[in-house]
């Protein structure tokens, strides 16, 4: 029996996939993947194909498959028999959830750098600062996003506490996307940036009754964007009453939003 002839580019494909591990592989488009839904690269109800994404990464469909599982688990990805999978849409439950283990954790490390915090904590923070001051002026609310995740992760190192913020981040996918959605608000980044630097004065002068109101104040920020928002675009977000297994709603692409 003659061989099977094989495409040479998915061979390559194939031989590339087989020299690395599994995990790594499946772990590669997890991340990927993730990332784009918590950017909203990717829109809540946007429909996923595991031949498309599989091709456009170019991998088997298998560590697709597995990656779109893991996002399941984590209620970022919606599978609808007979209908498909989706991005989720964002639970106002899950934003919550997310915003009581982040301010719970955010508000003790807080509390700890307060006394433990020196000179060079300040000056990082306060170059976090100028960065977003930067990406505020050239309108630029991806860079301003990842400024802002900069600077709560380094409030956080402040405390003596390094790898805290993993715990955070990993927990508060539908609270970033809630987050992202709230920058093109009105005047919404340049609060943001006042109420950072309220954090860092109050820091810098160990003045923790200050520093912790400020920050409580500027974490709770996101419930009352999260009613505008939700009442603007209530398809990008779940519906607490509606059927299962219900066909998502399109999204429609938010103002200030990639297309």
């Amino acid at each position: 029996m003659a061989a099977q002839r094989r495409e040479p580019g998915k061979t390559r494909r194939v031989e590339a996939e087989a020299s690395r591990p599994r995990e790594s592989v499946r772990a590669r488009v997890h991340a990927l993947l993730r990332a784009r839904i918590t950017s909203l690269e990717l829109l809540p109800g946007a429909p996923l194909s595991e031949n498309e994404l599989a091709a456009e990464l170019d991998v088997s469909r298998t560590p697709v498959r597995e990656a779109l599982i893991l996002l399941g688990e984590e209620s970022l990805v919606d599978v609808f028999p007979k209908l498909g999978t989706f991005v989720s849409r964002i639970s106002v439950d899950a934003v919550l959830e997310a915003q009581f283990m982040r301010e719970a954790l955010e508000l003790a490390a807080l509390r700890e750098a307060v006394t433990k915090s020196g000179a060079p904590d300040i000056t990082a923070l306060r170059a976090i600062l100028d960065a977003q001051r930067a990406a505020l002026k050239a309108g630029d609310a991806d860079v301003f996003f990842e400024q802002d995740e900069a600077f709560h992760r380094r409030l956080m190192e402040a405390s003596g506490h390094r790898t805290l913020w993993r715990t955070v981040a990993t927990a508060k996918a539908h609270l970033d996307r809630a987050r992202r959605l709230s920058l093109p608000l009105p005047h919404r980044i340049e609060t943001l940036v006042d109420e950072h630097t309220a954090v860092v004065d109050a820091l810098e002068r160990r003045d923790a009754a200050r520093a912790e109101d400020a920050l409580r104040g500027h974490l709770q920020g996101v419930f009352d964007d999260i009613g505008t928002i939700r009442t603007s675009h209530p398809e990008l977000f779940a519906d607490p009453h509606e059927r299962p297994g219900s066909a998502p709603a399109r999204p429609r692409v938010h103002p200030g939003l990639r297309a």
